[in-house]
């Protein structure tokens, strides 16, 4: 059957930034809100977010230009733009087709955003409750989005991906529940099995996951694993590896 996929997809986090400095903080000395006035939208990354952004450039760069990227697609996040434009500074951007998706910005903590965990459970004990007894998968918080909601407009991004870009080489910058959504829509996991990858360990900024085309696998095809949570480029310049979490900090189901 013919080919609907991208050939390659990586599925990049934002480098570290500012709200995941100061989520840190906040959680350190049991605070109950993280100290930050801008909007999620609106945090911009740190210093090392910048350096790491720079270091994954440089991966990118270093690849042969029939492997490079041909699509870029970013969340709108500060955060995410920022890294999006650091990544292509040292790629060809006459060859690059670069688009802000707000499908792919990072899931909406409604009543809940720029709490800590000691803050969830002392402003809202009654939901912090629920979200333990339904799950992160399934709860959503007053203003918010579970991760159902996440995966459902990330389905219409895969419908994207195979009407536009087959056969094309697209690297997305996002967020670390979209990225884990992501995979839990490629390689066709459930609920259990993308928790315990959540649970192992977050994903880390500027962490690359990437999927190649495999004509052998399903009727027409399907994108094929190839790396999960790759942070080489990072380590390979000294450069820190990072895996705060976002906005805001909620235990693990």
């Amino acid at each position: 059957m013919e080919q609907t996929w991208p050939q390659e997809v990586w599925l990049v986090r934002h480098g570290q930034s500012a709200g995941n400095v100061a989520r840190e903080i906040a959680e350190a000395a049991a605070g109950h809100h993280i100290d930050i006035a801008d909007r999620d939208v609106d945090v911009p990354l740190s210093e090392l977010g910048e350096r790491q952004s720079q270091a994954l450039g440089s991966w990118f760069a270093a690849l042969p230009p029939e492997q490079q990227p041909t699509v870029v697609l970013h969340s709108p996040y500060v955060r995410a733009a920022e890294t999006a434009n650091i990544l292509m500074q040292r790629l060809d951007r006459a060859r690059l087709v670069v688009e802000s998706d707000e499908r792919l910005r990072e899931k909406e903590f409604g009543i809940l955003d720029r709490l800590t965990t000691h803050g969830i459970a002392h402003h809202h004990p009654a939901l912090y409750e629920q979200r333990h007894h339904v799950g992160k998968f399934y709860f959503r918080p007053p203003g918010g989005e579970s991760w159902c909601d996440v995966i459902l407009r990330l389905r219409s991004v895969a419908d994207t991906l195979k009407r536009e870009y087959c056969r094309e080489r697209v690297l997305i910058v996002a967020h670390q529940v979209t990225v884990n959504c992501f995979r839990y829509l490629f390689e066709r996991l459930d609920e259990k099995t993308i928790l315990a990858f959540d649970r192992a360990g977050d994903v880390p900024n500027c962490s690359v996951t990437s999927y190649a085309y495999d004509p052998a696998q399903g009727k027409g095809g399907a994108l094929a694993l190839r790396l999960v949570n790759f942070v080489a480029p990072l380590e390979a310049t000294g450069t820190p590896v990072t895996a705060s979490k976002d906005l805001p900090a909620a235990p693990k189901a």
